[in-house]
């Protein structure tokens, strides 16, 4: 069986569910950069895999995919190796219940609001909008909130099991915990900050951490 290939640049947080989900296996891949800066997600060759030209894109013995949701549950049901999905019902809604926050709502308020304007519009010269870092505050706060809720006892976000769930939030909460306002936000939370203290230490989220500039 082929290595899969993932198509993306490792400081993208979907990338890094990708490969989050091929560490926890533990399934060798290969990861081919996609220089998004240069916009070559734009241009043919990637396109021909996403025609909408967002990453990750996946390849896997002759199977192409895209959309990180998809990606993670095809890895979990063709890869061997260890579950990353409960096999209850309750524990698996809660699992997609987190998944669908993290897409509709804390992507966006964390990261494009908030990361976005506050580290990488920096970087690049850039000055950040204060006006949509404060709009993208109340949503962060609500999903911090929530997750934890959904969380309630459990070792892990579902459950004493590392999931699908945990592979989606580590990335954003990895770039959101290193701002001023994600540390005010995560703060009153110690749950969910205890689950990202002992996230941090995971093998496979040492392993996949990003550099970014």
């Amino acid at each position: 069986m082929a290595a899969p290939t993932i198509y993306g640049p490792q400081f993208s947080t979907y990338v890094r569910t990708v490969r989050l989900a091929l560490e926890e296996k533990p399934a060798s891949y290969e990861l081919i950069d996609v220089a998004m800066m240069q916009g070559a997600h734009q241009q043919p060759a990637f396109l021909a895999r996403n025609p909408f030209g967002k990453v990750p894109a996946f390849s896997h013995d002759g199977v192409e995919i895209y959309e990180t949701d998809a990606i993670i549950r095809y890895i979990d049901q063709a890869i061997p190796g260890q579950a990353l999905q409960p096999s209850e019902a309750a524990p698996r809604a809660r699992m997609n219940q987190i998944i669908g926050i993290i897409d509709s709502f804390a992507y966006p308020a964390m990261i494009t609001k908030i990361v976005m304007q506050r580290v990488v519009v920096p970087m690049m010269g850039g000055q950040a909008d204060e006006a949509m870092i404060k709009d993208g505050i109340p949503t962060a706060e609500l999903c911090v909130k929530e997750i934890e809720r959904i969380q309630a006892g459990n070792k892990y976000l579902v459950g004493d099991k590392v999931s699908l769930a945990d592979l989606f939030l580590v990335p954003v909460f990895h770039y959101f915990a290193q701002t001023p306002e994600g540390q005010a936000v995560l703060k009153p939370h110690a749950k969910l900050k205890a689950w990202w203290d002992l996230m941090k230490a995971r093998n496979s989220v040492v392993t996949t951490e990003p550099k970014l500039g």
